[in-house]
């Protein structure tokens, strides 16, 4: 797995051989950044990274010059592996925080303009992820949420959908807290 774009472009994301979790395919992610690049102004932004796994994402964020990214992941397994790649490759801006996502989203004060979530798709409560980002009023103002998901999951019907796009088996759902359907305008 190696870092798509930006800065930091074409370094391997060393990953514990212990990590038994599903990363974000180098070509979902490539797809996904194409997207928000058109979006957002990554110098201008924060982003929380939630089920944060190798950090990826986040390590994507960062390289494209995002100035603070959350990751929130329960795994010291997977948190010591994104220390480690963070003090190898020398990357700052990255915060990492060991806790349960949705007791950090409860208590969570701090807004974000991006909110990327990457459960593991065994979990049973994926649906009810985007309401508890929404109620916890976690997202600035035109903020995007991003949720990966396997293919079974749809959220066309919830109020604050905005689109949806495959790559493969990945499956991201776009939520905006404005009522700006699609991604017409560059928000910042």
């Amino acid at each position: 797995m190696r870092i798509i774009g930006g800065k930091y472009k074409g370094r391997v994301i060393q990953v514990n051989r212990n990590f038994n979790a599903r990363p974000t395919t180098d070509f979902a992610r490539e797809g996904l950044f194409n997207i928000l690049s058109n979006i957002f102004d990554f110098s201008k932004i924060n982003v929380l990274d939630l089920f944060g796994g190798t950090g990826s994402i986040s390590f994507e964020f960062v390289s494209r010059g995002c100035p603070s990214v959350d990751i929130v992941e329960i795994s010291l397994h997977s948190l010591k592996s994104i220390q480690s790649m963070i003090s190898l490759t020398g990357i700052s801006g990255i915060n990492l925080i060991r806790a349960d996502v949705f007791r950090y989203i409860k208590s969570c004060r701090k807004k974000y303009n991006i909110i990327f979530a990457d459960p593991p798709y065994s979990l049973k409560t994926i649906t009810k992820i985007p309401e508890l980002i929404f109620n916890s009023d976690l997202l600035e103002e035109n903020g995007l949420f991003i949720l990966e998901h396997p293919r079974i999951y749809h959220f066309e019907d919830h109020p604050c959908f905005s689109d949806h796009r495959s790559y493969g088996n990945v499956h991201f759902t776009f939520f905006r807290k404005t009522e700006q359907p699609g991604f017409d305008d560059k928000a910042y």
